[in-house]
């Protein structure tokens, strides 16, 4: 990769602030800087592909996830992303294929529950997968999931079946049959096999559904894409010692299964065996002698690593720790619990900011461990992105507190459940406070405010507004001054459609924001209020002086047509005309681009139509003639006002000069359509039904020429205009008319001939 860093690094986290606040176009546009960059940076192609899946832009996003792969084969978070885009534009074949490829990534990797639900993923996209079918199945056994093994040997003798292998179709029932000798649906496909009859997919719907309070994680996991408001998988108590504990005994299980089914009696395998017994034993000092005589003796087992490493810890030594974890921070089973135990020992070195950076990776892996869809997890990668960033320009006494903090957060039974409740804490907290010391919010987090708010939630949850009401009271008695509590009850206050009060809590937020000097966080609050009440004058006028202050100026001009838009739906015209007037007088302050300016004319050129003020938005319009001579929609304007305040000539004067502006675009249709128009409203109009015949006549359409031409001459005639008429008639004639004897008895009659 060849490039400047620091425009890499500056692209990435303006990418990450982007895509924390939706910004996806600005995310969309930092990522892509940082790919032009590092173009062989996977890093980049991923965050990228993420927010344009996210702007909906999915061939796009398909193209960047698919380069992503290209430049980390090894990594299956591109495949996964590229299936979900493939899903989600109806290529299910195709989608089903790349979660094929995905599994066998994650096989490679040794995450055979990760393979398992991409399998399944696969195989509800596209019937007939039989040999996905038979690996499932084979996995369900290895990993005791009884039932689900038997839907899928069922399912296979369906599909087999099918295929007129009614031989292959009778052996699948009977690994089936083995695994649960009366299992009625076995029994039932059975007799349906060998008696000839169909097998119906109903017979063995009831083992997935008798499956799947076994399996929510995946059962969860592959719901709809869009469904990002799924409740998180239930959390249960965890290994005390954290990440690293848990590890260690995932670690030891694979590494003893690793052994026992390899079937091979060797030198490594016994020197493993050993190892495990002495660890088990307490012995770490005779256990890591083990480890490093299984490693010498050429066995290789991410297990072996981790426990290593992890003893290697408890005895202090922490270099050696260091280095042997890091053979397995990348692992998707293990990886969260190395990098727990890498944090340990630096932290042991008294070298605080690496350790940060350790924990708060380890942190990440497992709360997206927990995530139950891909759009969850792209969120949390969002906060914790912007953690690591707000960690780098942390002091030494901050580093120190927040890896205190998060050391203790990472133990105890409960550990995952306050982690996901902690990071919920942060989201917010990141919203309300402090955003741009992501830091400094996680130090202070308190375990009791982040249970109440949870409880709040819960109650939301179900409804209980009344009880949500009462808790966020309950908090306030002890911290009034805080307010995500505030927050909440406006949120509840919402809920129960009591949108005053609601306004109110969300004014009282935004004025303590700003009796604490924070004008930032004052304005959020002032525009989330805004969306809930876009009729509130004083919302508006609020806003604004807060960024007149902050001398916020483009932000201040939007706030001003907001406003003006709110009096224009109150119909208070008069109003709403001055204020475009005075965003009109501040985009000359601030040298706003002509088209912007055009616009905001335009607006209240509308507002001054709707108050019958037709001479004043003539004015307007005229103005914005000026500026763009080919506006379309002014010029139309001015015909139309000419024509309302009695001046035909004007207003057909007007319609010239637009209709040359087509003419030199040569937009001969666009020509016809206006002229067509304009007589449909103006009937009586002789100049505009003139034009509209020698369009019609210049494009060959000479019946509809003729169509004109004879309304044309009958208005003529109705006016006295002689002599205009008998002109009139002889173009007529000139297109040899159907009744072309009519037209020239009338000509003569008129002293034409």
């Amino acid at each position: 990769m060849t490039g400047n860093r620091q425009i890499y690094d500056q692209a990435m986290n303006m990418g990450h602030s982007a895509a924390w606040d939706q910004e996806w176009d600005k995310a969309i546009a930092a990522y892509a800087r940082a790919v032009q960059e590092m173009p062989e940076d996977p890093a980049a192609h991923n965050s990228l592909g993420l927010v344009l899946l996210q702007a909906r832009r999915l061939e796009d996003a398909l193209k960047v996830y698919t380069r992503a792969h290209q430049l980390a084969p090894d990594d299956p978070l591109p495949l996964e992303k590229s299936a979900d885009v493939l899903e989600r534009l109806g290529r299910l074949k195709e989608a089903a294929q790349q979660y094929v490829n995905v599994a066998e990534v994650y096989l490679a990797q040794r995450d055979l529950e990760k393979a398992i639900g991409n399998w399944e993923r696969a195989t509800r996209l596209t019937s007939g997968l039989v040999q996905i079918h038979q690996r499932l199945a084979l996995a369900y056994e290895r990993t005791g999931q009884r039932k689900s093994a038997i839907r899928e040997y069922l399912t296979l003798a369906f599909n087999f079946q099918r295929a007129n292998r009614t031989d292959i179709a009778v052996q699948a029932v009977e690994r089936a049959l083995r695994l649960e000798p009366n299992n009625p649906q076995a029994l039932n496909t059975m007799q349906a096999v060998q008696s000839g009859a169909l097998i119906s997919p109903d017979v063995f719907a009831d083992n997935a559904e008798a499956d799947s309070s076994a399996e929510p994680s995946r059962n969860k996991a592959f719901g709809a894409p869009e469904d990002v408001a799924a409740p998180r998988r239930e959390i249960g108590e965890a290994d005390a010692r954290g990440p690293i504990g848990e590890a260690m005994e995932i670690g030891l299980a694979a590494l003893a299964s690793y052994v026992f089914e390899s079937g091979e009696v060797s030198e490594g395998s016994g020197h493993a065996m050993s190892a495990i017994d002495l660890q088990r034993q307490g012995a770490n000092q005779e256990a890591v002698g083990a480890y490093q005589r299984a490693l010498a003796a050429s066995l290789r087992h991410t297990g072996i690593y981790l426990n290593l490493g992890a003893l290697q810890l408890e005895l202090e030594k922490w270099k050696d720790a260091i280095k042997t974890l890091e053979l397995v921070q990348n692992d998707k089973q293990l990886g969260a619990g190395a990098l727990h135990g890498i944090s340990k020992a630096h932290l042991a070195m008294n070298d605080h900011r690496t350790a940060a950076s350790k924990l708060i990776q380890t942190l990440r892996l497992v709360d997206v461990g927990l995530a139950i869809n891909p759009d969850e997890a792209d969120q949390l990668d969002a906060l914790y992105n912007k953690l690591s960033y707000s960690a780098q320009d942390a002091d030494e006494q901050q580093l120190r507190s927040m890896n205190a903090r998060f050391l203790d957060l990472l133990s105890g039974p409960t550990w995952k459940q306050r982690v996901a409740e902690t990071r919920g804490w942060l989201q917010e907290a990141m919203t309300l406070q402090e955003r741009d010391s992501l830091v400094s919010l996680a130090i202070h987090v308190d375990n009791r405010i982040t249970e109440g708010l949870n409880m709040i939630d819960r109650y939301k949850r179900q409804g209980l507004t009344m009880m949500a009401m009462d808790q966020a009271h309950y908090m306030l008695e002890s911290a009034p001054d805080y307010l995500p509590i505030h927050l909440r009850l406006a949120q509840i206050l919402i809920e129960r459609n009591s949108i005053p009060e609601a306004i109110e809590k969300y004014n009282l937020i935004a004025d303590t924001y700003r009796l604490r000097n924070d004008d930032d966080r004052a304005m959020e609050i002032l525009q989330e209020a805004i969306k809930l009440a876009p009729m509130d004058i004083a919302l508006h006028r609020g806003l604004i002086e807060l960024l007149e202050q902050a001398e916020k100026w483009e932000q201040m001009l939007n706030q001003y047509l907001d406003l003006a838009d709110a009096y224009y739906q109150m119909a208070d015209l008069e109003t709403a005309s001055s204020t475009y007037q005075t965003a009109l007088q501040l985009t000359q302050r601030i040298n706003t681009p002509p088209e912007q300016v055009i616009n905001i004319m335009h607006r209240q050129g509308e507002v001054e139509v709707s108050r019958l003020n037709l001479r004043a938005a003539m004015r307007i319009y005229e103005q914005i003639r000026k500026l763009d001579a080919n506006d379309e929609r002014a010029r139309r304007a001015l015909v139309d006002l000419n024509y309302r305040l009695n001046d035909p000539v004007s207003a057909v004067r007007e319609l010239d000069g637009l209709l040359r502006i087509y003419a030199k675009e040569h937009k001969a249709g666009q020509i016809i359509r206006v002229l067509e128009e304009q007589v449909t409203l103006y009937p009586k109009d002789m100049a505009l039904r003139s034009r509209l015949a020698a369009v019609y006549r210049q494009t060959g359409n000479d019946a509809k020429s003729i169509e004109q031409l004879d309304e044309l001459a009958e208005l003529q005639l109705e006016a006295g205009q002689h002599g205009d008429a008998l002109v009139t008639l002889k173009r007529i004639i000139s297109l040899n008319p159907p009744q072309l004897d009519g037209y020239k008895e009338l000509l003569r009659q008129l002293g034409g001939q």
